[in-house]
């Protein structure tokens, strides 16, 4: 850097300046702070720590505020409790705050406050002997989703193969003749009508195999059933439409359902039915349920949250931080449209011609692809700096997250999106493509925003295009739960919108898709059909894996139509390519693996255009890592790391497209096949590490030869432990919250690796220094010199000193030091008797590393381990090494001999492989040979089971009662076990003594 010398003369001239300038200038004013409070039990106005508002209060005293001092800095702190909302918590601009000066409703330090939609139901009794309890609930409640103890409970259903209809049904426009089916047409005809209507039949696939439609029965009449319109005619004849480049298929009209839901004799454990009508609440309980101590949950509202300002006064300068959105429904799919899916949860609703625009005959609604979409339970329109940071939107039956119509520097950030029966976030509207064109305008204000009559002065153009929106450091998981061709980012049509470094994972279909529907009209031979205002937008660094685990024909990145607004030469004529480029979708540093049903990783579909795929990286994720069907072009593919081939076009070929710099890896990348320096700069960046959860590792490679392997998962520290063998490794290579390179000994496989400290102690050697042992009045000492295993032991010099271990495994030892300063030690297993343990040796030699103690016939399960110092100077621990000789045997294992049971699966109860043996008659047998010392019987425990005898090796028969106490079923659950076998070859028989059923899953043999 050069310096510049001035005179003391220029420095004074220079100070008097800025002295004069200063004294021009009147000092800025600072805002004023204001901090209201609110919490679930407040009241009044004052909004004050000591006396907090309700939400409304609060709301109302933000501006009363606002109004007497616009620049003020408002603060809401919401207390920790759930805030039950009466109706949606509606935003408009009187609620903003001034630029620099936001209005921020956030939680107060250390509470959780969660939005709620729901009501909490009480008053339960049983109905009858059904198994089932009932609940009354407020005329004209109405859910498609019940949540008991913050988790979603499956509505009432069954498969229909389960229901025993054998599916010899003829379809018709209207719906189905099933005279042919007769157990059909007594299920149906045992229904009322008001019965019948609400039945829905699931069509996983039926438009398509990225599709799952939805769709009611309207009334059953001698042998017709009759399906609700328009929804029938939405799915099984949609209108044909000229120059396509991307189907969106009719389902045939003989298509059975796969699952049938919504009627109360469908009730099965840990399912719900809701009776309108009568205003009754059914649930049966999973066994060891007890009804009244369950949070059941049902919703009410569908709108949660609503911000809604106009183009020309929008809601702005507003945050939310540290909330929980939860328990709102989404109840438009119960209605007579249905859920024609048509793709990535867009559906048709208004007729077969919906958004054929005029590529139809006759025309359907404009522009083209104006398909309708999922509702946000929390929706923002017409917006300016708004912020949602540190939330969490959870249990919602809809979208959770809408963002559209003009909306102008959005942050999304920090959150966690999960358990959310459609799309994680929704940006953009389908109605909006080409807001410049006049004719669009009022579909946009009607399909784009809450209330329509609200912005009818609004003069739709550039002002109407979502701008700027930041979608950084969020964590998407376990979406879709209703509606499976649900995508954990659906963009539409935005400028410059960036989607980086989140996290996302176990995801029904693609994970981030851009362009839905639009491009179904374009590609390279007509690739002007259908145009939009994209440009500017990037994908960038996000990790994603374990997607499409549900439906197929989707990828990690999921691509179609225009992505660039066109940049031209100084002819006016003619495109520049990289200035076009530039402005396109750059799609760079992301990270996708373990894709399920996945054709293309990076898939450019129909019409996609002006896209820069550069710096990914994919593995295990799809037949291939980028291309798709009838794509326009222009396309950049560089310097990508990929296990599978690129520039895959089907169906048409695409033009302009360039692949260079591409590096070839295996499906399953070792350490530096994938360079570190991607894997770091991919995923959640270092201040929001937390949000990554508990450790989980997804993958591991390849450890055959190796020295050191990479592990991908989520929820990785740098501090995070990894152990092979139960046994600290040291030099552990942090990559980024989704990668660690481990270094390993040789001989290791991928199930000696754990990373983390969550779960009990599994087989093999577990060190002192292992976190999961519990110890208290123990040290540590190292580095003695003795052999001790990894150098290192605690001890204890204080009688009474423990140490304590819960592991899972059928045994233990204890591994410690004899020597002339020890003494005896206590070891007692489940609070068993407490067995002494001389730790002296005979030989006055010291013997560090030796195993003294040791149990090896437990039974399989989870077990607790105490060591108690007794006696002695000194107490040595040098860890552990846990034991397991249990072999798992299957009800139908050829192994097995029965007389009198029968086969049966599918059972929704969580049978072993789905799968159980039973009996009805007394005196059926299942036999079994084994070799080992020990064995368990695996069965059921229920009302209905009774008595079984048991024997081995022809010895005196137990008799083991199989009727619970707390009248629960209780599945695939030990129901006798056996050690202290000799070790060899023994014959165990089950015989049914007493009960209705008998039920058998399998055993457990110890070696």
């Amino acid at each position: 850097m050069r310096t510049h010398h001035l005179s003391k003369a220029v420095w004074g001239l220079a100070a008097l300046v800025a002295g004069l300038a200063v004294q021009a200038v009147p000092a800025a004013t600072a805002a004023t702070a204001v901090t209201l409070y609110a919490s679930t039990t407040g009241s009044g106005t004052a909004c004050t720590q000591a006396a907090p508002c309700a939400l409304a209060g609060a709301q109302s005293a933000v501006r009363a505020k606002l109004a007497a001092d616009p620049g003020a800095d408002v603060t809401v702190l919401l207390a920790d409790g759930t805030y039950r909302l009466a109706d949606t918590w509606k935003f408009g601009a009187a609620d903003s705050g001034s630029a620099g000066h936001p209005v921020s409703w956030r939680a107060a330090a250390g509470a959780t406050p969660v939005i709620s939609g729901a009501t909490r139901v009480t008053g339960w009794t049983q109905d009858g002997t059904t198994g089932a309890w009932k609940a009354a609930v407020a005329a004209g409640s109405e859910t498609r989703q019940l949540y008991v103890d913050g988790k979603l409970a499956p509505i009432s259903g069954a498969d229909r193969s389960a229901l025993g209809w054998n599916g010899t049904w003829t379809g018709s426009s209207t719906g189905y003749d099933i005279s042919a089916d007769s157990t059909a047409m007594a299920w149906f005809g045992a229904r009322t009508a008001a019965e019948v209507a609400g039945v829905e039949f699931d069509y996983p696939g039926g438009n398509g195999p990225w599709t799952e439609s939805r769709c009611r029965v309207a009334s059953f009449a001698g042998s017709i059933v009759t399906m609700s319109q328009p929804c029938w005619t939405n799915v099984t004849n949609r209108a044909s439409f000229s120059q396509a480049s991307g189907g969106l298929p009719s389902m045939g009209v003989s298509t059975k359902p796969t699952r049938v839901t919504n009627a109360r004799n469908l009730l099965s454990a840990g399912e719900w039915y809701l009776d309108r009508a009568a205003n009754t609440l059914y649930y049966q309980p999973n066994p060891g349920e007890q009804v009244a101590s369950l949070d059941i949950e049902l919703p009410r509202l569908e709108k949660l949250v609503q911000g809604a300002g106009t183009l020309a006064n929008p809601l702005h300068d507003l945050t939310f931080q540290g909330l929980q959105f939860s328990y709102a429904t989404w109840n438009d799919p119960s209605r007579p449209y249905g859920f024609a899916d048509v793709q990535s949860n867009l559906r048709m609703t208004g007729g077969r011609d919906q958004g054929m625009c005029t590529f139809a005959s006759p025309a359907g609604t404009c522009p083209w692809g104006s398909l309708t979409q999922p509702m946000g339970n929390v929706a923002f329109t017409a917006t300016t700096n708004l912020s949602l940071t540190g939330n969490r939107f959870t249990n919602l039956g809809g979208a959770g997250l809408s963002v559209m119509y003009g909306a102008k520097n959005t942050l999304i950030q920090g959150n966690e999106f999960t358990d959310i029966a459609s799309t994680a976030l929704l940006l953009g509207c389908t109605y909006d493509p080409t807001p410049l064109n006049a004719p669009e305008a009022q579909g946009i204000k009607d399909h784009c925003t809450p209330d329509p009559a609200a912005v009818s002065g609004d003069t739709i153009g550039t002002n109407e295009i979502l701008t700027g929106t930041t979608v950084s450091n969020n964590v998407i998981h376990h979406i879709g739960t209703e509606y499976s061709s649900a995508c954990g980012i659906t963009l539409l049509f935005s400028r410059g919108t960036k989607i980086s470094n989140n996290l996302l994972y176990d995801l029904p279909y693609t994970a981030i898709t851009a362009g839905v529907i639009q491009g179904h009209v374009d590609n390279a031979a007509h690739p002007q059909n259908s145009t939009n205002i994209n440009e500017n937008n990037e994908i960038s660094g996000n990790i994603i894996h374990d997607y499409l685990s549900v439906r197929s024909d989707g990828g990690a990145i999921y691509v179609e139509g225009h992505q660039a607004g066109y940049r031209y030469q100084a002819d006016g004529t003619t495109i520049d390519p990289a200035a076009t480029l530039a402005n396109g979708l750059q799609v760079k540093g992301n990270v996708a693996f373990d894709g399920r049903n996945t054709n293309f990783t990076y898939y450019d579909d129909a019409g996609s255009e002006w896209i820069n795929w550069a710096g990914n990286a994919a593995f295990n994720a799809g037949q291939y890592s980028q291309g798709g069907c009838e794509a326009t072009g222009h396309f950049w593919i560089t310097g990508n790391y990929f296990s599978s081939s690129v520039e895959n076009y089907h169906c048409a070929s695409a033009v302009d497209s360039h692949a260079s710099g591409n590096t070839t890896i295996p499906a399953t990348p070792k350490p530096g096949d994938i360079p570190n320096s991607l894997l770091t700069a991919a995923g959640l960046t270092s201040a929001y590490l937390n949000l990554g959860g508990t450790p989980d590792v997804e993958y591991i490679s390849p450890t055959t030869n190796a020295t050191q392997v990479l592990i991908a998962g989520q929820g990785f520290t740098s501090t995070t432990p990894v152990y092979v063998k139960n046994v600290p490794v040291t030099g552990t290579q942090f990559l980024s919250g989704g990668f660690l390179v481990v270094p390993i000994p040789a001989g290791t496989v991928a199930a000696d690796i754990r990373v983390g400290d969550a779960g009990p102690a599994t087989k093999g050697r577990v060190d002192d220094t292992d976190s999961r042992i519990a110890y208290t009045s123990f040290a540590t000492n190292g580095n003695r010199g003795f052999g001790d295993y990894n150098n290192d032991i605690h001890y204890a010099t204080a009688n009474g000193a423990t140490a304590s271990l819960t592991f899972s495994g059928t045994g233990v030892e204890v591994y410690g030091e004899q020597y002339t300063d020890q003494g005896t030690l206590g070891v007692s297993i489940d609070g068993g008797t407490q067995v002494v343990v001389n730790t002296v040796p005979t030989d006055g030699q010291r013997h560090a590393n030796v195993a003294v103690f040791r149990e090896a016939n437990l039974l399989p399960g989870t077990h607790t381990i105490v060591v108690t110092k007794l006696s002695g100077q000194y107490a040595v621990l040098d860890g552990f090494a846990v034991l397991d000789t249990a072999v798992r045997i299957d009800d139908t294992a050829a192994g097995i001999t029965y007389s009198g049971f029968a086969l049966q699966g599918g059972r929704p109860y969580g049978d072993y492989n789905g799968d159980i043996h039973f009996a009805t008659a007394n005196g059926s047998t299942a036999s079994l040979t084994f070799t080992g010392t020990g064995i368990q019987v695996h069965g059921e425990q229920y009302t209905d089971q009774g008595t079984l005898g048991v024997s081995i090796d022809g010895g005196t028969q137990v008799v083991v009662d199989t009727v619970p106490a707390d009248g629960q079923r209780h599945a695939n659950v030990a129901v006798f076990g056996r050690t202290g076998l000799s070790q060899g070859t023994h014959t165990i028989i089950v015989t049914k003594l007493s009960g209705q059923y008998a039920v058998l899953d399998g055993f457990t043999t110890l070696g």
